[in-house]
Parts: structure tokens; C-alpha cells; sequence
């Protein structure tokens, strides 16, 4: 097995209680259950939206604690990304999550969204994106790969978001990068290339700056980017692995 095929199998694992992955993921769900501690669900359950996940994702938690904090997770992706069965947490619905106006406004409690943004498009959909965030729930959490982390994570090559698109597209061209197998065409490779448009800090504050912006560092480098609303205003943190 290639190197680049072994260190995306050890990063993004999430099958793998041990993958740099699954703890990521673990430590960043625990973070945004702690969103949910000053809400009293009372009769109803606690409505959360889950732009762009998977059943999946939500494995992380254990069936228990998702019970114990009577929550309901609605997740909206494209068509054809829907398979998992309903029951009594979660419900899927199919959509856009840079056009979501068949929602309304305050719709849910909270809305929780994890390396989405970043394969949404170009700046004028992530814009969107972000105003869907902002007004479907008084409350947020968005998380997004850092610009800045000197190893792309979806192509696991390091240096290779740093480089300019035409190199970018050749290599893929030339072999397999990370999750995205060989290319066939220029077009299938250019296409690969501009579906994971990374942003950096500054661009996420603008893209929420009704948020805390938080880093998430591993080994003192900065691996992602949470976008934080709660109910009460934004606070300043920083988490390391």
C-alpha cells in the first residue's frame, strides 16, 4: 500500500477508536454537546441540524447519551447521500446546504456542521452556507480544515493546497492522492482539485462574525477551525490534540 494511502487510512479511520480522526471527532462532538448544557429540552427533544453528515458521524456517541439528552437530529445532504434508515433520533432530508429556505428561520436549536463548508463551492456559496448556518438556529457549530495545517486532509500530500491549481490537477493526473484515486482526465482531475476549497481564519470570522472562532491544534499546528455561537455570545478558546 502506498505511503499516502497508509497515512489516510491512520488520519481519517473513523472505524478506528485509535485514528487521529476518530479522537478528533470524538473531542469535537463532546464539544458541541456542551452547547446543549444550559438547554432544558422539558417535553420536547432537542432539535439539531446537521448540515452535510452522515448517520455515521454520529457514531462517535454512544446510543445512551444521545437518549439521555433527548435529542433530534434532522440531517440534511445531496440526494443520493441519504441511505441510513429513520427512527427515533434521527430523520434525513435531502438538500442544498447553501439553499435551505424550505426550513424557516429558528427552526432548530442548534446547528451543527462538520467539514462541510470547505465542498461547498467557490466564496459566494460558502456565504451562503454560512447564512443558512446563522439563521436556522440560535445557536451553532461549525467545524472546517485550516488553511494553514501544512498537510491538505483530503488529498493527505503535504504542502499540496499550497500549491497553485495546475500543479495541483498534474499531480493528480500522475497517482492517486489521499481519498481521490488517479485521474483519468484534466477535467476529472481540476474538478477533484476545487472540490476542497480550505479557508483560513480571518475568512471563517468573516464568514461568522456573530461566532468565537476557535483553533484546533495537533502538535501545536493549527489542524481546523470551529465556528462557535451559543445563546449567550461567543467566548475565545483554543483545543489542542
Amino acid at each position: 500500500m502506498p505511503l499516502n494511502d497508509r497515512l489516510a487510512r491512520r488520519v481519517s479511520d473513523y472505524g478506528n477508536r485509535q485514528s487521529i480522526g476518530f479522537r478528533l471527532r470524538a473531542r469535537r462532538i463532546r464539544r458541541f454537546l456542551t452547547l446543549l448544557d444550559d438547554m432544558q429540552p422539558g417535553a420536547k427533544a432537542i432539535r439539531i441540524l446537521d448540515i452535510g453528515g452522515t448517520r455515521t458521524y454520529w457514531r462517535v456517541v454512544p446510543e445512551d447519551l444521545l437518549a439521555e439528552n433527548r435529542l433530534s437530529i434532522t440531517i440534511v445532504n445531496l440526494p443520493g447521500e441519504l441511505g441510513d434508515p429513520e427512527d427515533s433520533v434521527f430523520r434525513f432530508v435531502a438538500g442544498d446546504g447553501c439553499n435551505l429556505t424550505k426550513l424557516d428561520d429558528n427552526s432548530f436549536d442548534v446547528v451543527h456542521s462538520n467539514s462541510v463548508l470547505e465542498h461547498v463551492g467557490d466564496w459566494s456559496r460558502m456565504k451562503a452556507f454560512a447564512h443558512e448556518v446563522r439563521r436556522l438556529a440560535p445557536r451553532y457549530f461549525v467545524q472546517t480544515p485550516n488553511f494553514w495545517f501544512p498537510l491538505e486532509p483530503h488529498f493527505m500530500f503535504p504542502l499540496f493546497h499550497w500549491l497553485p491549481e495546475p500543479v495541483r490537477a498534474r499531480m493528480l493526473l500522475s497517482t492517486g492522492l489521499g481519498h481521490y484515486p488517479r485521474a483519468t482526465s484534466i477535467d476529472g482531475a481540476v474538478t477533484a482539485v476545487q472540490s476542497a476549497r480550505l479557508v483560513n481564519r480571518r475568512m471563517m470570522s468573516s464568514l461568522f462574525p456573530d461566532a468565537a472562532i476557535l483553533t484546533e491544534r495537533v502538535a501545536l499546528l493549527p489542524k481546523s477551525l470551529m465556528a462557535i455561537r451559543t445563546a449567550t455570545g461567543p467566548s475565545r478558546a483554543t483545543t489542542r490534540v
